[in-house]
């Protein structure tokens, strides 16, 4: 279930009621890794005594952060921090903003390296192109409050999409732009465990060779190749959700 409550709020608004200063603080310290899982959140008490405000209050927020699945409340003994989880579905072109914002927190992207050139080998296989063709490669970090969540891997064919030539992508994330201008026909998704290499270990902050989820995923509009996009999620920290209906005989 997602924390909408927390959503970040455009300047000029009331400042977040203190439930939802509650709900925010406690699931940044859980996201960042500032609270592990198996930490004990502080008693309805202690919260209560740091934010000056009633039991009830407190109550009202752990039991939402329950129901999300970021904490475990046990009777007698408290509340312990469980990892959160992101959910996609994996039949959906999904937009990476919208699984941070469901955990509560803030999202940031950031524009790692853009390069436009001509596809190597790898490039065309990727792309599915048969003949030599311009490409642009980008590198982008998706963020969840203060840590990395998401690498993103992609290429755009220049011959499908020509005015990503002149897009530079530093302010806005190449998922969503390519979404806004060029209608996709069909799309393909594969899913792996893979443990990720010592350059996108290094920007998601994590060790090489943590167990982490791959998702890649190819689109096309009329039969040409418009991108190929490889995302990387370190540990178990996201959840491929799918539901299907039986086919119609």
């Amino acid at each position: 279930m997602a924390l909408t409550e927390i959503a970040d709020r455009p300047a000029g608004e009331d400042a977040p009621s203190l439930h939802q200063r509650i709900l925010s603080d406690i699931s940044e310290k859980i996201v960042s890794g500032e609270w592990a899982p198996g930490h004990r959140i502080p008693f309805e008490y202690e919260l209560s005594a740091t934010y000056n405000c009633s039991r009830m209050t407190v109550n009202k927020a752990l039991s939402q952060l329950a129901k999300a699945g970021m904490i475990e409340r046990r009777r007698r003994s408290g509340s312990f921090v469980r990892r959160p989880k992101s959910q996609a579905a994996i039949l959906e072109i999904h937009d990476i903003k919208t699984e941070v914002q469901a955990l509560g927190l803030p999202y940031r992207y950031q524009l790692v390296s853009r390069r436009m050139r001509r596809g190597t080998a790898d490039d065309r296989e990727r792309l599915g192109l048969t003949e030599p063709s311009t490409v642009i490669a980008l590198t982008s970090l998706h963020f969840a409050g203060h840590r990395p969540f998401c690498h993103e891997d992609r290429l755009i064919s220049l011959r499908t999409v020509p005015d990503a030539e002149h897009e530079a992508f530093a302010e806005i994330a190449p998922g969503p732009w390519l979404v806004g201008r060029i209608p996709w026909s069909v799309a393909e998704h594969r899913i792996r465990a893979a443990g990720v290499d010592a350059g996108v270990a290094s920007t998601l902050d994590i060790d090489a060779g943590t167990p982490s989820l791959v998702v890649e995923r190819q689109t096309w509009s009329a039969d040409q190749p418009v991108t190929h996009v490889r995302f990387t999620y370190a540990g178990d920290g996201h959840t491929l959700v799918a539901r299907f209906t039986p086919a119609q005989g």
